[in-house]
């Protein structure tokens, strides 16, 4: 993928999961957001701890199944998206249907959906990057308030850990919105370690090219 290709990419899932509505009053008072970096090597992933987090997971008792996404499972994860990020403390605005397509057509970029119940749960946005495809990014998780604190994001974690690690991938990051001490914790419960902070500007949130 060439760079501009690349970037463009990286802002349009940046627009979604890391901005606010348009039309919040509070827009005009967003002038910069300030955002945890954070990565986990793979060589620091023991096969202790991995078979520590998978003992997690067979005793879930949510028994989630995990899928990849199709293009007929995107309003599933719009309405996912919606929901899950209302209750965060991240800042927020609705994602179009449109937009979300355009992320998942992206030939580096899948969505993983955990259904509970028979119902979908929770889902991730997985992509890779570098110039190996050696890094790969959790670009967004979100878990409708229902299954919250119920141990569903280990279980997507795993998921994506599974994924990545067939991808051959050498580490693995993430950012979460400083204020977001939630989400923040529990990726650093999982072996993420903080290794920078990222202030994006108004432009970055709002450009379109």
């Amino acid at each position: 993928m060439s760079s501009s290709r690349l970037n463009l990419k990286k802002k349009k899932i940046r627009s979604y999961f890391l901005s606010v509505d348009k039309k919040d009053k509070k827009e005009e008072e967003v002038e910069s957001l300030e955002y945890i970096q954070m990565k986990l090597p793979v060589s620091d992933i023991t096969p202790e701890f991995e078979e520590s987090l998978t003992k997690k997971v067979k005793s879930n008792i949510l028994r989630a199944k995990i899928r990849e996404a199709s293009e007929e499972d995107l309003p599933s994860v719009k309405y996912l998206y919606d929901r899950s990020w209302l209750t965060s403390n991240t800042p927020f605005r609705p994602i179009e249907r449109e937009t979300l397509k355009s992320i998942w057509e992206y030939p580096e970029t899948i969505i993983l959906i955990a259904k509970v119940y028979g119902s979908d749960a929770g889902f991730a946005i997985l992509d890779c990057e570098g110039e190996n495809q050696e890094i790969g990014v959790i670009a967004g998780m979100g878990i409708i308030p229902r299954f919250q604190r119920k141990g569903l994001g280990t279980v997507i974690g795993m998921a994506a850990w599974t994924y990545f690690k067939n991808k051959g991938v050498q580490e693995l990051r993430c950012e979460v919105f400083t204020g977001n001490t939630v989400s923040y914790q529990f990726i650093k419960s999982i072996g993420f370690k903080e290794f920078d902070k990222k202030t994006y500007k108004r432009e970055d949130f709002f450009s379109e090219s």
